[in-house]
Order: structure tokens, then C-alpha cells, then sequence
């Protein structure tokens, strides 16, 4: 992710559980600016605990939610405490004038954040300045979209 690995700790733990435990500690400690945890379920308790956590020290907390199954699909939507729920999906790549794979894209959907509307962008794997990029069919179209959703963001 362009970090240089001395400055990332790396804690492994036995389960899903102990993951939370870690990511609170991480968070609690201060000294780190930010924590990242990757778990199928984030029970409202936990995630509150980690909400306030972050939020004593200033900390970023990301909890990483992979589904593979439709029993871990449909627990995607319990509601939990964290201030912003962000939905990141693949999508197919450009199609090239030649044969290849073309950078990845993405479908990024702010799902719900506190004092925000909800919105979708699509995104395109970095640039040649390191930069996620706007797809270009979407980045030389006019800012209204159609339909009303936003569909790219620069920066």
C-alpha cells in the first residue's frame, strides 16, 4: 500500500474475536495512526467499543468486511456504530484497442454516514502520478449524471 514496513505492525490473531480485541488496542494506544482489521462479523457492541476507541485518541479504525456466503451477505446490513459504511465492488475493466487486461475498476458506494447523503463512484486502479483515477468515459462527460447519482470524484 506504499508503506514502508517498518512503519506497519502487523498482528495476526486466532479469531474474529481477538481481531477486535487487537483493533481496540491498536486504537486505544494513541501512538498509531490508524488500525486495520478484517472480519466477517462486526457485532454492535464491538463496533461501538471501537467507534469509542478512535475517538478517544484520534484514530482511524477500518474494518475490512469480506462475504463470501449469503449467510454473511445478508449480516452486511445489521447496523453497527461506525460514523461512515462504505460498499467497494469490482467491476469489469475498460475494454482496450488491443488484446489485455485493462486497470481495475471499482464501484464505491457510500452507503451511510452520519450528516451525509449516500452517493456511488466509480474508480479506476492508480495512474502514472500514483493517483486512483476517474474512468475516462466518466471523467469527459458533463458533472450532471442522469440519474441523478454522482458517478466519479477527482481530487
Amino acid at each position: 500500500a506504499g508503506l514502508h514496513p517498518d512503519r506497519v505492525i502487523y498482528a495476526e490473531a486466532g479469531d474474529e474475536t481477538a481481531i477486535l480485541q487487537v483493533m481496540e488496542e491498536g486504537l486505544r494506544h494513541g501512538g498509531l495512526a490508524g488500525v486495520v482489521g478484517e472480519t466477517a462479523k462486526l457485532p454492535m457492541t464491538a463496533s461501538r467499543r471501537l467507534q469509542l476507541a478512535a475517538e478517544t485518541s484520534g484514530g482511524l479504525g477500518l474494518v475490512l468486511r469480506r462475504w463470501r456466503h449469503a449467510e454473511t451477505a445478508a449480516r452486511f446490513d445489521q447496523p453497527n456504530a461506525a460514523v461512515s459504511r462504505w460498499r467497494i465492488s469490482t467491476l469489469p475493466s475498460a475494454p482496450l484497442p488491443v488484446a489485455g487486461v485493462g486497470r481495475a475498476r471499482w464501484q464505491v458506494e457510500l452507503v451511510r454516514c452520519r450528516g451525509a447523503k449516500p452517493g456511488s463512484w466509480e474508480l479506476e486502479a492508480c495512474d502514472v502520478q500514483g493517483r486512483l483515477a476517474v474512468p475516462a468515459e466518466l471523467a469527459d462527460r458533463p458533472a450532471a449524471a442522469a440519474d441523478g447519482q454522482h458517478r466519479a470524484a477527482a481530487g
